[in-house]
């Protein structure tokens, strides 16, 4: 884990993409948020990727009297994140915007993490489930289904309508039309 050296060539390339799409107007709202949610308590990291990273991961943004606050070995920390990304998707993020265990541990990808406490704040403001404390505007609603019934009635006027989605005689098309560089025929 801590024995990679750094990265050259392509490699390097890709991870400078990944570290472009870390955003810290988004760290502090987290951070923000994270507080809110855990319940006061706890210290604010530092501004800035590693900081919060290191904040994050070794559980130091868990509540003061957490246990986590024990020094704990590297293998039960990452456990820990592991347990977390086990229940975030039970409450229902899809696997898509979970992060890697190692992404948070190692910082390789942060913005990974960014993207899945930012689902997981719009997951759990949409729910509604009095899980939510914090802004209403800090995350995104998801959009939710919204069916619709239509009476028979309703049913049968709509199939008396003939749009011009259904194609017409009236409409633009390519009647007349020649092959590029060809010459008009006038007679």
């Amino acid at each position: 884990m801590a024995n990679r050296g750094p990265s050259y060539g392509l490699s390097r390339e890709v991870q400078e993409k990944i570290d472009q799409k870390y955003a810290p107007d988004l760290e502090a709202r987290l951070v923000d948020w994270i507080i809110l949610q855990v319940g006061g308590g706890i210290d604010r990291p530092d501004p800035g990727r590693l900081n919060f990273q290191s904040w994050l991961k070794d559980g130091t943004g868990m509540p003061s009297h957490s246990p986590c606050h024990q020094t704990l070995p590297p293998l039960i920390l990452m456990e820990k994140i592991s347990q977390f990304l086990q229940a975030a998707e039970a409450y229902g993020v899809i696997t898509g915007d979970l992060f890697q265990t190692v992404d948070l541990w190692e910082g390789k990808d942060m913005a990974a993490v960014q993207r899945t406490l930012s689902a997981l704040g719009s997951l759990a403001l949409t729910k509604d489930d009095g899980q939510y404390r914090g802004e209403p505007d800090w995350f995104h609603r998801k959009a939710q289904e919204n069916r619709r019934e239509f009476s028979e009635e309703q049913l049968r006027q709509g199939r008396s309508l003939i749009g011009m989605q259904m194609g017409g005689k009236s409409g633009a098309s390519q009647s007349g039309m020649r092959g590029y560089g060809m010459p008009r025929q006038i007679m």
